[in-house]
Parts: C-alpha cells; structure tokens; sequence
C-alpha cells in the first residue's frame, strides 16, 4: 500500500515524492487511489478559487488561474492524454496508423481543437460553481475524472499495445472497487449539490463507457493518453452538470 500510494502521488501529482517499487501490483493500487489524489486535488483547487474569489478576483478568471494551477499540479499530464488521443481518433487510417499518431510527440489540429474546446467547457462551469460558492462540487469533479481512469482499468478493458502505461494498468481493477467509488462519489456530490451531484458522477462514468467501448473497437483498447483523456473528459462533464441550477 505505501509503494502504491507513493507511486499514485508521483504518478498523478507533481509532489516531490520519492516512488518505491514499480511493478504491476503497486500499478494497481495506485490506479485505485486515483480518486483519492483527485479529492485532494480537488480541494487544493477549491482552496485556491476561494482564495482568488476573497481577494476579488472574476469568477472566470478565477477559473482560468485554477485551471492553469491545476494542470501545473498534475504536469498537464491529462491534458497531453487528450491531445494525443484526439489527435489519433482524428486521423484516417487503421489500428496501427491510430496508434502511431498517438505516440507522436507532435500536436495536430484535432489535439488543439479538443484542447480548447474541453478547457472552454470546464472553465466556464468552473466559473458557474466558484460564483455559487460551491467549493465542495468543485473538488467533486475533479475526483470524478480520477474515477474514469479506474472504469478505464477495470477488469475487462484490454490494453492497446504490449508496453507502456497502459499495458502495465490495464485489467487491474475490480468492478466491484469502481462501482464502490462511484457510489461514493456520488453521495459525496450528494453533499455538494443535491441530486444533480450523483448525476453529474454517473454522467462522467456513462460518458466513460462510451468512450472506452469505442476506443477498443478503434485500437483495441487503453492506453495511457486514453487514460488521461477520459480524466478530462470526465471532469468536464461533472462540472457542467453539477453547476446546472435544479
């Protein structure tokens, strides 16, 4: 458990923390921590747009410093995830030529439209829940997109390719420890925003198993750009639903 704590905060977290054993079974038990690193995560962020909103700041532009905080805080890690996998659902060609361009070092026009349009969606939402002063709800999605990474490595997703992260996490999770989270996600968001918080958890889990079911049909299954791309997708989606007013 200490090996895959250590390696789920390096792993997801610019923390100075010094990883121990890496190997598929502390892969596993960092993937199953992942949304408790998003609820950290997510309250760090909810610190910071309360603090930016105390001293004045506009909610949008709150939102845009937190947003920018929080891909600094995590390496633009996910961000990259979307990139690249837009940028290879994009392209024409077969399941190798997919894979390919999803490797590349390279941005295309796909990764940067995917990438404007996605931190536009999730600023503007966050924008919504820092004017409500819905801080929990903030740290609620963050989690939520930390909860698709374990759907993504859930017994049954197949890895894409031999090597890589996606290879090393890929089947390790449960279902019954997904379902778990997002059970209890749910009630947190419960918490942050009545019955539109459980909804927006499952709306980012549906939204997830969408994605997941087309990209093993397109490229045979995870990679860790699916990964991250499914964490910001996830999160977009939670925010917007969560700051709706019922």
């Amino acid at each position: 458990m200490a090996d895959a704590l250590r390696l789920a905060l390096t792993t997801f977290t610019v923390l100075p923390v010094r990883a121990g054993r890496i190997d598929r079974r502390a892969a596993a038990g960092s993937i199953a921590l992942a949304p408790a690193v998003g609820l950290l995560l997510g309250a760090t962020l909810a610190l910071v747009t309360a603090g930016l909103t105390a001293v004045g700041c506009a909610p949008l532009l709150t939102a845009a410093l937190g947003l920018g905080g929080l891909a600094l805080a995590t390496r633009g890690l996910h961000l990259d995830g979307l990139a690249d996998t837009a940028d290879g659902l994009g392209c024409r060609g077969d399941r190798d030529r997919t894979l390919a361009v999803m490797a590349s070092p390279e941005v295309g026009p796909f990764g940067v439209v995917s990438l404007v349009l996605v931190l536009l969606v999730q600023a503007s939402a966050l924008a919504g829940l820092v004017a409500g002063g819905r801080w929990l709800a903030i740290a609620v999605g963050v989690a939520a997109g930390r909860l698709a990474i374990v759907w993504g490595c859930r017994r049954g997703v197949p890895a894409a390719r031999p090597g890589g992260l996606g290879a090393l996490v890929a089947g390790t999770q449960p279902v019954g420890l997904a379902v778990a989270w997002t059970i209890g996600l749910g009630l947190l968001g419960w918490w942050a925003g009545g019955w539109l918080g459980p909804l927006g958890v499952l709306a980012a889990v549906l939204v997830t198993a969408g994605a997941l079911a087309h990209l093993t049909r397109r490229i045979g299954g995870v990679t860790g750009d699916v990964l991250g791309a499914i964490c910001e997708v996830s999160t977009m989606v939670s925010w917007t639903v969560l700051v709706v007013t019922p």
